[in-house]
């Protein structure tokens, strides 16, 4: 038994992971053994995930309580009133999650630090909301959202309330490589009790978010609710109960839950894979809506972080809307109902770019981040002034915030704001398809696609192959300008240059001077490559819709089968 091994036994408070690597020794499982224990799970800018298990490479009690400790004392050097602060901490439906979620309280509290901590599941958005609400130094979810059941995740927020972005996440990994060399404090959620550590927190602060989002301006459009019929499904996570009640509050009184996914459940027993993106996954909603004639089939993920949404068309039939089609539709609707001063919206590279189009159309202020949440969150608090507060952001992977009640995507909120939107809309008579094809013939219609590429194992990065040999044309499109985001900069045809106002980053997008855009992405923990495509067709009010979609559907399948055989 290797001295690793040894260790990591002698530390692991946990009888069931001990005895999981105690029957991979004895099974000389040497592989497996090498896998686990060749590096430790890495602590980044969503905190930690990965798949459930014994060793430091996988998530188990022993990581989560070095990992606590490495927060914690980070927390303390960052700033000496974060112990009276304390820290937020909430878990999802998963079976290791609320152990797990008391194990990080402990830890915490063993460092003098106070921990409000949910007395039951909570969804993600609600625990982001407690990190201000409490005037806290920082926030914890237990939760791997859309996972595969073997997956767990710890995810951190910074005292702003928003994902934690550098240097916290280096800064944290740090301190949580010195906790897991030093003795573990024996501490429980009985001694934070008896030192006055541990405040629990229960409906009451399950119901000052609902408070908070009832009497926020953006989601108060009550214009007959009661017209709309709509099917939900939690998807086995934790939104249901909130879900149901804010929609109650809104005044939807035709809300029909699919009972068989209402519940938490960490198996996720009805669904192989519980992400509403993947197929299958809104197929019993879908069934529920259709039992009743409903409008909208929506779902929340197991966290209730993401929105998704099927609507109703013309035949009957239940068509899935894209996430940039909710984004685009929530932003156009936001910023033609806010105060003037609420006016800043924001995407990230990879979405579309309509909602700029949109802004820009109303004169709002845009802003574009990185890929992920945690920046467009922490760059609008940034960028809004009292005459630009912030409004909305999206990203086209189902994450939405409608104003700053929660500083992160919140799919409660966004049910909420697309069912008054869609009321709205029967109440004059149009449907939500009527108000995305009224949107298209005034900005275009914009259509985004995403494909990956699967690289050989050592092949040279395709980036740099793509910067030494920089491309002048796409599947005979000319480009016109390239944004480079490894150094920050334009490089326009004519030879001009610009700088770009994003952190470096190994992307490269090329705009087309027929209004197309290619974005390449290479992963960066897999030989895979990530190309998002958009593309634009013009459309006039004299146009028949569907003709112009199947001139920009041809035009996205010519782009792709090109742009992909260029790069093989």
């Amino acid at each position: 038994m290797s001295p690793e091994v040894s260790t990591w036994l002698a530390r692991d408070p946990d009888p069931g992971t001990r005895e999981e690597l105690q029957q991979l020794v004895d099974a000389n499982c040497q592989s497996e053994l090498a896998e686990r224990f060749s590096s430790r799970l890495a602590f980044g800018t969503a905190g930690l995930r990965g798949i459930v298990g014994a060793g430091p490479n996988r998530m188990n009690r022993l990581v989560i309580q070095e990992t606590a400790l490495g927060l914690g004392k980070y927390l303390l050097q960052e700033n000496t009133q974060s112990a009276s602060k304390g820290v937020v901490i909430g878990y999802d439906g998963r079976p290791d999650s609320r152990q797990f979620a008391h194990d990080a309280a402990s830890m915490l509290a063993s460092l003098g630090i106070r921990v409000y901590l949910t007395e039951k599941e909570a969804p993600t958005p609600v625990v982001a909301f407690g990190v201000r609400h409490l005037n806290a130094a920082a926030g914890v979810v237990v939760t791997a959202s859309h996972n595969p059941p073997a997956y767990n995740g710890f995810k951190v927020y910074w005292g702003n309330g928003a994902q934690i972005i550098p240097p916290h996440d280096s800064g944290i990994a740090q301190q949580i490589d010195i906790a897991a060399t030093d003795p573990l404090p024996v501490y429980a959620i009985g001694d934070a009790e008896r030192a006055g550590l541990l405040v629990w927190l229960n409906d009451d602060f399950y119901m000052a978010y609902r408070k908070a989002l009832n009497t926020s301006v953006l989601l108060s459009n009550h214009n007959e609710p009661e017209a709309l019929s709509l099917a939900y499904t939690a998807m086995h996570g934790v939104g249901a109960e909130l879900a149901e009640l804010l929609l109650a509050d809104a005044g939807f009184s035709k809300v029909y839950s699919v009972a068989a996914q209402r519940e938490p459940d960490g198996r996720f027993p009805t669904v192989n894979f519980p992400n509403p993106e993947e197929p299958g996954a809104m197929d019993l909603v879908i069934a529920e809506a259709d039992k009743h004639q409903a409008m909208l089939a929506c779902a929340n993920d197991p966290d209730a972080d993401r929105f998704a949404v099927a609507v109703r068309t013309e035949e009957g039939a239940y068509q899935m809307l894209t996430g940039d089609q909710v984004g685009v539709l929530l932003g156009h609707y936001l910023l033609t109902h806010a105060v003037p001063t609420q006016n800043l919206v924001g995407t990230t590279i990879v979405s579309s770019t309509l909602l700029e189009k949109i802004a820009e159309s109303v004169e709002a202020s845009y802003f574009q981040t990185l890929t992920g949440f945690k920046w467009l969150t922490n760059v609008a608090m940034e960028k809004q002034t009292d005459d630009s507060q912030f409004l909305f952001a999206y990203e086209e992977a189902l994450g939405y915030t409608v104003g700053n009640v929660v500083w992160d995507k919140d799919g409660l909120s966004a049910l909420v704001a697309f069912a008054q939107l869609t009321a709205e809309l029967i109440a004059k008579g149009k449907t939500v398809w009527d108000q995305l094809e009224s949107i298209y013939r005034e900005h275009g219609l914009y259509i985004n696609a995403q494909r990956s590429i699967a690289l050989q194992q050592g092949s040279p990065p395709i980036g740099d192959t793509l910067r030494a040999t920089p491309p002048t044309q796409i599947a005979g499109r000319g480009i016109a300008i390239t944004d480079d985001l490894k150094v920050s900069q334009r490089f326009h045809a004519d030879g001009m240059v610009e700088p770009i106002d994003l952190p470096p980053s190994d992307v490269l997008i090329y705009h087309l001077d027929d209004g197309s855009r290619v974005v390449v992405r290479p992963s960066g923990t897999e030989p895979k490559l990530k190309c998002y495509y958009e593309v634009v067709e013009a459309m006039s009010h004299e146009d028949c819709f569907n003709h112009v979609q199947v001139r920009a559907e041809e035009a996205m399948n010519d782009l792709i089968s090109k742009h992909q055989a260029s790069l093989a």
